[in-house]
């Protein structure tokens, strides 16, 4: 079994928002937690319900998107017996689950209108109705929510009720991404594959060469503490000899020369029986790196070419593209400014 994950970070930004949740902690109000995917959401709810007067009560959790429309009022609310088909027995609710405690509802901006109607009366009142039920129910829940959406604009294009915001901003907590934290990129990998080894029965961590490192550092992370998670997992576990430093970094988990390729789903070769869809001639092969009459020419044309490709597939990031070239990041500016390719 693994350790409970903890918040591991040094940056300002990252303390910045820790300090807050933590500050918010004592208060009996609700929070907002605005962040991408894999910013470590959870764990500051988890922070919040803690180090809060609720510690010894439940913290409940529920991912408002792992649900349908039609199952969200009975998963939040609960139900009595027949209030819908298949409700055979009346079932409490999550709110009622974590009375006297926290409840943390992930991907908050996915609520229907109408969940979002009744959500707002438990928060403004503490009271709730159960499905197939008149009777009013009385609740003590801290509602901490969780999105990686704008909720200010879905309240401006009519997708979040304004009411409801106002009642559940009383604080937010944004987290930083990873890559507007680069002092902790090294930390967070090191403290991943310090757990990893000692998962893998290795007598302990032998550190990254010094080109794996770099390649940690260069990378753009879009999955942030969640994705270097599991590629530093992925890199020890694939690397295998725990008595030489890791020296290749496996950021791809799907890279192969056997990967099928994309298929195209676009629209259907014929729209209706009566027109067909043309499509378009395939373009003429180059023939730009097959007339030698100027060899160096010939050359460096392929030589931009690479660049370009590795640069594509690098996302831009010229430290990843370096290292996917085999060159050093002074080499492969060089090679860049040689082309006209640094702008």
């Amino acid at each position: 079994m693994q350790s409970p994950a903890t918040l591991v970070g040094q940056s300002s930004l990252f303390l910045d928002a820790i300090e807050r949740a933590s500050a918010a902690a004592a208060l009996n109000r609700p929070v907002l937690v605005i962040g991408e995917r894999g910013t470590g959401k959870e764990l500051i709810a988890e922070r919040l319900h803690r180090l809060s007067p609720r510690w010894g009560g439940p913290l409940i959790t529920l991912n408002c998107a792992a649900l349908p429309e039609n199952l969200i009022d009975a998963e939040l609310f609960g139900y009595e017996t027949g209030a819908f088909t298949g409700a055979t027995r009346g079932r409490a609710g999550r709110f009622e689950d974590a009375d006297g405690g926290t409840l943390f509802l992930d991907e908050i901006a996915t609520l229907s209108q109408a969940a979002q109607e009744r959500l707002l009366r438990v928060v403004e009142y503490g009271e709730l109705t159960r499905l197939g039920s008149n009777r009013a129910i009385t609740v003590d829940v801290r509602v901490v929510g969780a999105t990686n959406e704008d909720l200010p604009a879905l309240v401006a294009a009519n997708r979040f009720r304004a009411d409801l915001l106002d009642r559940l901003s009383f604080e937010v907590v944004t987290l930083p991404p990873l890559r507007a934290r680069p002092d902790d990129i090294d930390l967070l990998a090191q403290h991943f594959a310090r757990r990893m080894a000692v998962e893998l029965g290795w007598s302990g961590f032998p550190g990254f060469t010094r080109a794996a490192a770099e390649s940690l550092l260069g990378y753009a992370w879009p999955g942030n503490v969640r994705e270097l998670k599991n590629v530093v997992e992925r890199s020890l576990y694939r690397w295998g000899e725990g008595d030489r430093p890791i020296g290749a970094i496996v950021f791809d988990a799907f890279d192969s020369p056997w990967r099928p390729g994309t298929r195209h789903l676009g629209p259907p070769l014929v729209a209706n029986d009566a027109e067909p869809i043309a499509l378009p001639a395939p373009a003429a092969p180059s023939t730009a790196h097959l007339d030698c009459s100027d060899l160096r020419a010939a050359v460096a044309a392929h030589e931009r070419d690479i660049l370009a490709a590795a640069l594509n597939r690098c996302r831009h990031n010229q430290r990843a593209t370096a290292s996917a070239l085999s060159l050093t990041y002074d080499q492969l500016r060089h090679a860049l400014k040689r082309h006209d390719m640094l702008g």
